[in-house]
């Protein structure tokens, strides 16, 4: 059956459904998430340090490196949940942006060839790469990186891609 999502990026038409959404697994924040928050304790150790003292310059500087972990952190974040992959009934969808909006789309009827890359480590934390490759094309068309759960992604893809995933179109 398949899934309600909504999203003011996503036009659906007429008989058309959502099969598969997903955002990147959390492993796509990376170095920039432990960093900020690396920064923010240390802000914020400094500040506690220099609290009731007249050292007015260190916490000025705690201040202003909890302040710029702060950012950094929400940046990662922000931009972790605003990367969405969608497949629906006859499309593939790869939405990126928090401020300006980057959607890639193409219909399930150009794909070709897809491809499942998961390394050693990427198996045991369950994330994965899926590419597709479209008719007339050796270049990648699309790339879903650090998919959780990929296999299910995969397959969802290819019981699409093979007419057989059981949604009945409304």
């Amino acid at each position: 059956m398949g899934e309600t999502y909504e999203a003011d990026w996503l036009h659906l038409a007429d008989g058309e459904a959502v099969v598969w959404e997903s955002r990147p697994h959390p492993i796509d924040m990376g170095w920039k998430l432990p960093m900020g928050l690396g920064l923010m304790l240390f802000g914020i150790i400094v500040l506690g340090l220099a609290a009731g003292t007249e050292y007015g310059l260190a916490r000025a500087i705690g201040l202003a490196v909890g302040a710029v972990g702060l950012v950094v952190v929400t940046a990662t974040y922000l931009r972790w949940t605003s990367t969405r992959y969608v497949l629906t009934t006859s499309q593939l969808y790869r939405k990126r942006g928090i401020l300006s909006r980057d959607v890639t789309q193409f219909r399930l009827e150009r794909v070709q060839n897809t491809t499942l890359e998961q390394g050693v480590l990427e198996r045991v934390l369950g994330y994965g790469q899926l590419t597709v490759y479209t008719a007339g094309s050796a270049d990648p068309e699309l790339t879903f990186t650090h998919v959780p759960n990929p296999e299910r992604a995969a397959g969802r893809l290819s019981a699409e891609l093979e007419g057989d995933s059981g949604i009945q179109p409304t």
